[in-house]
């Protein structure tokens, strides 16, 4: 961290002589008289005699120094805090539109259960609404947001500004989402992220989905050694719909299950991963906040600080002058008078 002070216009400066135009002498500031050795000795009047010039002097040197826009330059600091670098991937394809089962949906007859399916709330605002506190909640955390269907698209690269994640987070409302769901895709877009930062901490990546894919065997391969090279752990938070495959099934219908696959991938990274499976939004929430009880390790973070003004200072010295000088002017023109 620099504490050096550098300007925004340093040209300015160079109007800086001009400060000393109040410290040249007058020819209407002599005046001649016969004698004043029989005056008593004016020490107040000297000592005022003396600070006008100064005062005049600090407020075109304020002045000028002010228009150059002095100031301390933006600097990074490397802060320690406890937490994780955390991306957050989240499905934003058709399904995620889809009502998730009501809390009671157990104690409900099977009969009824679409009728009260069709009142649930939907899948990707309960998962908005939750990452939201997730990220409220943890404010030492570097979060980027990355939306996917048919294809990935970056939101907001790692920040820890709360109010730039949240922002992120309420823009997937806007509209529908598309047929499509392209997990691979979605996955080698978000470990692309982690390329170029330097490790400091804890990684995870924290895919929320309701689908899966049986992804090819290049894909599969780049995001194995993806993960690994960016020593990447793996979050799965499995939304699952309404008759669709549960992850710890062994009935047979569900063994080619795009959901099955996919979790059957996961389970041969070299890193770590977790999956939580949810079918209603207490499941959900139960699983977010697990996944804030993994992730407090120490994490180091580089700070961005903010370019700092200190015009107001030099215009505060500046203003100050100025009145000076004016009640200096008006004590004159009183004894004037």
């Amino acid at each position: 961290m620099t504490s050096a002070i550098a300007f925004e216009h340093p040209w300015v400066l160079a109007l800086l002589p001009i400060a000393l135009l109040p410290l040249l002498r007058r020819r209407r500031d002599t005046l001649a008289f016969p004698s004043v050795a029989w005056l008593p000795p004016d020490r107040i009047g000297r000592i005022i005699g003396w600070l006008w010039p100064v005062f005049a002097v600090l407020a075109l040197a304020s002045s000028i120094v002010a228009l150059a826009q002095p100031g301390r330059p933006q600097t990074q600091v490397l802060r320690t805090g406890k937490g994780a670098e955390i991306l957050v991937l989240l499905d934003r394809s058709r399904s995620m539109d889809d009502r998730m089962l009501p809390a009671n949906w157990r104690e409900i007859d099977p009969a009824s259960l679409l009728y009260h399916l069709a009142k649930g709330p939907q899948k990707a605002q309960v998962a908005r609404e939750l990452l939201s506190q997730f990220v409220a909640r943890r404010p030492d955390d570097r979060f980027s947001l990355m939306y996917f269907s048919n294809r990935p698209l970056g939101v907001v690269p790692f920040t820890q500004h709360d109010a730039v994640m949240q922002a992120g987070i309420a823009a997937g409302a806007i509209g529908r989402g598309l047929a499509d769901t392209e997990v691979g895709r979605g996955l080698i877009a978000a470990i692309a992220q982690f390329d170029q930062r330097a490790y400091s901490g804890s990684r995870i990546m924290l895919l929320v989905s309701d689908g899966g894919a049986h992804l090819d065997a290049e894909t599969m391969q780049r995001i194995r050694f993806g993960l690994a090279r960016n020593r990447i752990a793996l979050y799965w938070i499995y939304l699952r719909s309404y008759n669709s495959a549960k992850l710890d099934s062994t009935e047979p219908r569900w063994e080619n299950a795009p959901e099955m696959a996919l979790h059957r991938f996961f389970q041969t990274l070299q890193t770590p991963y977790r999956v939580y499976q949810a079918e209603d939004p207490g499941e959900l929430s139960r699983a977010v906040a697990d996944v804030e009880r993994q992730q407090n390790l120490p994490l180091d973070f580089l700070e961005q600080i903010p370019r700092q003004d200190y015009s107001h200072v030099f215009l505060a010295v500046a203003a100050f002058s100025c009145a000076m000088l004016l009640l200096y002017r008006s004590m004159l023109l009183r004894g004037l008078s």
